[in-house]
């Protein structure tokens, strides 16, 4: 994996580059409506900083599209390890498992290294997230409440709480969520 792969936006951040470019607006303009430094949005654009959940939704707004305008879509019905999803977050590796034509549910799944996670609290365009711990154990901060799930356990939440998720334990965290209904692409 090379660096600009490391931090997670190797894909995220050109498209949000190309985006930008095909609104006509600058670093500057886009960089102060998402609360950023002009120099850390470029930065995220060419793929070499790692980027917060909170703040790549804040990028995301600004640009008047949702997260869900960045994610490439599996093409097949039947999905192996999914296609690389770049949501942001710190040591995270995110896989989408459903095609686009999916309406009712998104999967993803999600590996967190220890000490990773979301970066802090945000808020998702969807109704409900259930997340289930394939191996190693989230907290998961839902409305200011920790909720440890482990391996084998899940709990569900609504997608519009304030809440967020990291891997305090010494190993990989496997997790896999599902929105209901699917994150939209664009707003509006």
């Amino acid at each position: 994996m090379g660096p600009d792969e490391a931090t997670g936006m190797h894909r995220a951040g050109p498209r949000l580059r190309d985006i930008r470019q095909a609104q006509h607006r600058s670093l500057t303009d886009v960089a102060a409506r998402a609360g950023v430094t002009k120099g850390f949005l470029s930065l995220a654009e060419r793929g070499m900083t790692r980027v917060s959940v909170p703040t790549l939704l804040a990028i995301c707004r600004a640009l008047g599209i949702t997260i869900g305008a960045l994610f490439d879509y599996p093409d097949a019905t039947v999905v192996d390890t999914g296609t690389v999803l770049q949501m942001g977050g710190i040591d995270v590796s995110e896989f989408l498992l459903t095609p686009a034509d999916q309406r009712h549910l998104q999967a993803m799944r999600t590996v967190v290294q220890p000490g990773g996670g979301s970066g802090g609290t945000y808020r998702l365009d969807s109704e409900a997230v259930f997340a289930f711990v394939l191996r190693g154990a989230l907290q998961i901060t839902v409305d200011g409440e920790e909720r440890t799930v482990r391996a084998g356990e899940s709990t569900t939440y609504p997608a519009r709480s304030d809440h967020g998720w990291r891997n305090a334990g010494a190993g990989e965290t496997e997790v896999l969520f599902v929105f209901a209904p699917p994150l939209p692409g664009l707003l509006g």
